[in-house]
């Protein structure tokens, strides 16, 4: 079966995360991604992570940031610093639906391949830039990595151990989630930006996005809570600002996760926890006076907790239909029944790899499902094919830039 975006192509000039994570997420969704990397080096992170082992266990030259972000994808090298391999580019853009790339702004336009430039030669490119800051304003100039976007954004100062506790300070979440954050809002924009051309104006348009940005929109509800108080958010640890009891808590063997999300909940939850009078204690009785007071909550919850084991905890509460969950480590997260019957770790054939594991996109279509039979491709392993099967070029012409080092 065709996928969603059977007969898009990309052409992905983008390196690092941001990018490359947006154009995979296409490529799993059906499209032609074509990327495009440098002459003997390639993106920066098939030299950052972990080495990923060969079929001897030994450890290759593949990194598990790069094939994390980079399966469905042909690869395609190109000095684009060169007059020869800019008209390379030139001449994929014309056959492309969609181009991605995160250089640092106006970096391509004195390579002749900036949106301008390119959409004259094929005005129905949908030309996705994503940078740090954006292409104008004061900072535009700089360059940016996700802890500055999780700082800048807010959302390491609502994140780490509260005031006043051992540890206390803001702490930056555990992956890099402004880079993944601005690959999510690259997607919406481009399929937006794509059904816009083919069902209203028939051109493309340049999408500008900023990590920052993304990062800013995606703090959401904690954003329009100073907005709508005009007070500072505080870190509170694994708490909920707006919902309590909404945390960790200590058991006898470990760490349970409680979600309550309603006065229902709560209810049961006291019944199940043996403090029924909690429920009903006028401190207590809705949600807004929890949260205003979880710090008081917590700490009469808190030694019933510790009475029982992690598991005997997720049997009562589940019962009882209360949301919790366990905190896993990552060899745990792949263990859990739920996880393995979802099928989210897939095994896929690599060139250099044997069979090399990965996490499935986790979006299900009952009519067009996601594509995983390209695995991340070595280092120009496609430039040959690209060039004949996209620019018609000769064995002897591609023989000729290889020698001249334009791919």
């Amino acid at each position: 079966m065709s996928g969603a975006l059977d007969g898009v192509k990309v052409l992905d000039l983008s390196r690092v995360f941001s990018g490359p994570w947006a154009a995979q997420m296409l490529a799993d969704f059906g499209a032609h991604v074509i990327k495009v990397e440098r002459p003997g080096r390639g993106d920066d992170v098939r030299h950052q992570g972990y080495k990923m082992p060969g079929p001897d266990g030994a450890p290759s030259s593949e990194t598990s940031s790069f094939v994390a972000m980079n399966r469905g994808k042909q690869s395609l090298t190109i000095d684009i610093s060169r007059p020869q391999g800019q008209d390379l580019v030139r001449r994929l853009a014309q056959k492309a639906d969609i181009l991605i790339e995160n250089f640092k702004a106006g970096d391509l336009r004195r390579y002749g391949l900036d949106y301008a430039a390119l959409s004259e030669l094929n005005p129905r490119l949908v030309y996705c830039s994503i940078t740090g800051f954006g292409q104008d304003g004061p900072y535009s100039h700089m360059p940016g990595y996700d802890p500055i976007f999780q700082s800048m954004s807010g959302l390491m100062s609502v994140t780490g151990v509260p005031d006043g506790e051992p540890g206390a300070g803001p702490v930056k979440a555990g992956y890099s989630v402004s880079d993944l954050t601005a690959g999510f809002y690259a997607v919406c924009a481009m399929l937006a930006a794509l059904h816009h051309r083919d069902q209203h104006s028939g051109r493309g348009q340049h999408i500008d996005l900023a990590l920052l940005d993304a990062q800013i929109a995606a703090m959401s509800h904690i954003g329009m809570n100073y907005l709508a108080t005009g007070e500072l958010p505080m870190r509170t640890g694994s708490s909920s600002q707006i919902t309590a009891p909404f945390r960790a808590f200590a058991c006898a063997d470990g760490h349970l996760m409680v979600a309550v999300g309603n006065d229902t909940q709560f209810q049961s939850f006291c019944n199940v926890i043996g403090l029924p009078e909690l429920a009903n204690d006028p401190r207590f009785v809705t949600n807004p006076k929890r949260a205003a007071k979880q710090i008081e909550l917590s700490s009469l919850i808190e030694p019933a907790m510790l009475t029982r084991k992690v598991g005997d905890w997720i049997i009562a509460l589940e019962q009882a239909k209360v949301p919790c969950g366990p905190i896993y480590t990552m060899d745990q997260v792949f263990e859990d029944p739920q996880v393995k019957h979802r099928q989210v770790l897939g095994q896929m054939p690599h060139p250099s790899l044997g069979s090399m594991p990965f996490i499935r996109n986790p979006i299900h279509f009952s009519g067009t499902p996601v594509t995983t039979d390209r695995p991340p491709p070595l280092l120009g392993e496609h430039t040959a094919e690209v060039l004949t099967d996209e620019l018609g070029l000769t064995a002897q012409e591609i023989a000729q830039l290889q020698q001249d080092g334009i791919v």
